[in-house]
């Protein structure tokens, strides 16, 4: 589909919002840890709940598709973009009071941001997640976990552990607080998947814990991610593409079936963990959506295993 040229819908949402903010055509690729991705018809970054709220509540009311952007770290963007209006989050502000209680803005990103501002007030709970790109909304909306703190890692951390509640603005275009319990937590879910709410701002619950605790486990996890993970600025990806599967591991799976290191294009299945698709520079959706089939089809033909995606697609494919 051809990008949006209705000129009064254009208009009627620039002049909703601010017309010198509204972009057009903009690369999505660069906003995205995996580096691929057309352009969005339309692109607006809010830096309040408020310009949020109107934003969204207007494509809503004029009928234009919108997807609202974090970080872009756990989503595939298709090769020809998004045909609608792309919303980044960049709501900042980050508010502490006694007793460990923190609220931050949807838009901050967990790591550094968020997590450095929580450990220097020697605040514990989401130093778990160092490394991890995300925002606190995109925190929310994947349920952000982690292995339990070096060298244990009996169980995975996850963030509704420490969150007490969160502003959201709802498909009603209503603004309303809520508990954790809203949200209906699981692994790599949230109810938001489902509702098409959208987080303003979140409470946090946070430990006093001594600084230099928290900054070990922090090094411990970094020295174990990097073992493991990609670097982003050499292999740009979106870390996990296959839902764990309980004692046994999609990247086991993967990796039994001989399929590690394979490249197709400029994407490759990482030589280091088989659940992780990088780009090698240039790659494309479909490059990727290749390397994710021949995966899912190989390991149910050889193991009998489905593989389940855990990313988001976002756009034309």
């Amino acid at each position: 589909m051809a990008l949006l040229t209705d000129s009064t819908i254009l208009e009627r949402f620039r002049f909703a919002v601010d017309p010198e903010r509204v972009r057009r055509k903009v690369p999505l690729a660069p906003l995205t840890t995996f580096g691929i991705g057309g352009p969005a018809d339309l692109f607006y970054r809010a830096r309040s709940a408020d310009e949020l709220s109107l934003a969204v509540s207007t494509a809503r009311e004029i009928g234009i598709p919108c997807f609202v952007l974090g970080r872009g770290a756990n989503i595939l963007v298709g090769d020809h973009g998004f045909r609608g209006v792309v919303v980044r989050c960049d709501i900042a502000g980050v508010t502490f009071e006694p007793g460990g209680r923190v609220t931050a803005g949807a838009g901050i990103d967990t790591f550094p941001d968020l997590i450095n501002a929580t450990v220097a007030r020697g605040l514990g709970g989401i130093h778990h997640f160092v490394g991890i790109p995300s925002t606190v909304g995109g925190a929310v909306w994947q349920n952000l976990h982690f292995l339990s703190p070096a060298p244990e890692r009996e169980r995975t951390v996850f963030w509704d552990e420490v969150m007490e509640g969160a502003t959201i603005l709802t498909p009603r275009n209503e603004i309303r607080t809520v508990g954790t319990e809203y949200f209906r937590f699981g692994y790599d879910y949230s109810v938001i998947h489902d509702t098409g709410d959208l987080v303003l701002d979140v409470s946090l619950k946070l430990e006093p814990t001594p600084t230099g605790e928290l900054r070990r486990v922090m090094r411990e996890n970094l020295a174990w991610r990097e073992e493991r993970h990609p670097d982003l600025w050499l292999y740009p990806c979106v870390g996990s593409i296959f839902k764990k599967i309980d004692g046994i591991g999609a990247g086991r799976l993967i990796d039994e079936c001989g399929l590690k290191g394979h490249v197709h294009g400029a994407a490759a299945i990482f030589h280091k963990h088989a659940n992780i698709i990088v780009n090698l520079g240039g790659a494309t959706a479909t490059e990727v959506l290749t390397l994710i089939e021949l995966a899912r089809s190989t390991v149910l033909r050889e193991t009998g295993y489905k593989l389940e995606t855990e990313i988001g697609f976002v756009g034309e494919f």
